[in-house]
């Protein structure tokens, strides 16, 4: 996510860092850098070209402050806009006092709406907000087997159901029977997937208007491909106009996308992104932070995400019984390892996890080789030993580590490197 940005804004504000003065000049030109950079990440034009001349407005007054560095002044201005451009601070999703909060999704097709409804209900569902999924998609084949196998795998329940579905009934009457048996069902949350279009169109806005009409929601989310680029902007401002929106969840976000969508959607609208898509699994759904996102373009790293990573992935009684182990005199074995392994792959992809890191940019996590591949080539080996030597590593002889090497599909160097960083870890362990 926002990878290359990053990478562009981050290099000329360093450049500006390593200079002990600034004039009105240097900061002219490093500013007509970042705009050929946010207009080439598809950001809006005129979204751009206000974040340029706020921060020129700032930076001029700012250089004339000598407590601290220009650079630093700068970089902290490039900051503070950034956050403003993306909606200042953190908007969370508002609940009904009383009665089921019922939240429209509404969107392109192809954007992800079905799977983003998903993600979000089990997201709700951790936060013990009781969720339920409503299809309101007549168009699409197969939308409510879709929905139905996902609410299926998050144990959530999905209405209409079957009996109801298919029995001539308009998309109005079937939403707003299916949140009447939703209320029934006590859901304190009632997430409507509706229909996608290829293209916005006055049938479907007329639909959308008629069904917001009929459930009155208390949420009306744009589900948009950060794919899009500039697309995504006029996208939000057709559904903004036809509908009126309440928030953005923007999907795909985790692939080359440049982010100009994200950078855009808020400036132009005024719809704040509430949630961003990270991946394909259902707990790749973060809540979205502007501030702590313009940390992460900017390349320092977002410690916050990181822990709300680890406490909702971590298992605590585990990660409890590792301390232990390592604290004891006898220390971690490889069953120990195992675990702990586990557990960092519930995290997700370590170059996001990485990423979250301070001082990881972009360019700074370019040479290094973060394939999640080897994790499970290293389960792997450690799987092929027998409980004896997993719990003794010392057991392992020439013709066992052969015959491990060989069970894991892995050659013999891996086995033994294995093996070398696991005592090298085990020796820091006991020292710390």
């Amino acid at each position: 996510m926002f990878t290359a940005l990053a990478e562009q804004i981050t290099g000329v504000l360093q450049r500006l860092r390593g200079r002990g003065v600034l004039s009105e000049s240097d900061v002219t030109e490093a500013l007509r850098e970042i705009r050929r950079h946010l207009l080439e990440a598809d950001v809006s034009f005129e979204v751009t070209r206000g974040f340029v001349e706020r921060v020129r407005e700032r930076a001029v007054g700012a250089l004339a402050i000598k407590s601290v560095s220009p650079g630093q002044q700068v970089t902290k201005l490039v900051h503070d806009e950034l956050a403003a451009l993306l909606g200042s601070r953190q908007r969370d999703l508002e609940f009904a006092p009383v009665g089921p909060t019922v939240m429209l999704l509404v969107g392109l097709q192809g954007s992800g709406k079905t799977t983003t409804a998903a993600k979000l209900a089990r997201r709700l569902k951790r936060e013990q907000k009781a969720p339920c999924l409503v299809t309101a998609d007549l168009y699409r084949p197969a939308a409510r087997e879709q929905l139905e196998q996902l609410g299926a795998q998050l144990d959530i329940p999905v209405f209409p159901g079957s009996g109801e579905w298919g029995m001539g009934k308009g998309v109005i009457e079937l939403v707003r029977a299916a949140v009447h048996e939703a209320e029934t069902a006590r859901c304190r949350t009632v997430i409507v997937d509706t229909a996608g279009r290829l293209q916005i169109d006055v049938e479907m806005m007329d639909e959308l208007r008629a069904l917001k009409a009929a459930v009155a929601p208390r949420e009306v989310l744009l589900v948009a491909d950060g794919m899009t680029g500039q697309d995504a902007v006029r996208i939000a401002r057709g559904f903004q106009e036809g509908v009126g929106l309440t928030g953005a969840i923007l999907t795909r976000l985790d692939g080359d996308a440049r982010g100009g969508a994200a950078l855009s959607i808020h400036g132009v609208t005024g719809v704040p992104i509430k949630y961003v898509g990270v991946g394909e699994r259902s707990e790749a759904l973060e809540p979205f932070d502007p501030v702590r996102m313009a940390g992460r373009i900017l390349g320092q790293g977002d410690v916050v995400a990181l822990v709300e990573k680890a406490a909702a992935a971590v298992d605590a009684g585990e990660a409890k019984q590792l301390e232990r182990k390592a604290r004891s005199q006898r220390g971690m074995d490889l069953d120990d390892f195992l675990v702990a392994l586990k557990q960092m792959q519930r995290l997700g992809p370590l170059q996001q996890v990485v990423g979250l890191l301070p001082g990881m940019s972009a360019k700074a996590l370019k040479g290094v080789s973060l394939d999640d591949k080897r994790l499970k080539h290293v389960e792997a080996i450690v799987l092929s030993m027998t409980p004896a030597e997993r719990a003794d590593p010392k057991r392992l002889n020439g013709s066992r580590k052969l015959r491990i090497a060989k069970g894991a599909g892995r050659p013999v160097q891996e086995v033994n490197r294995l093996l070398e960083q696991f005592q090298q870890m085990r020796k820091l362990l006991q020292r710390m």
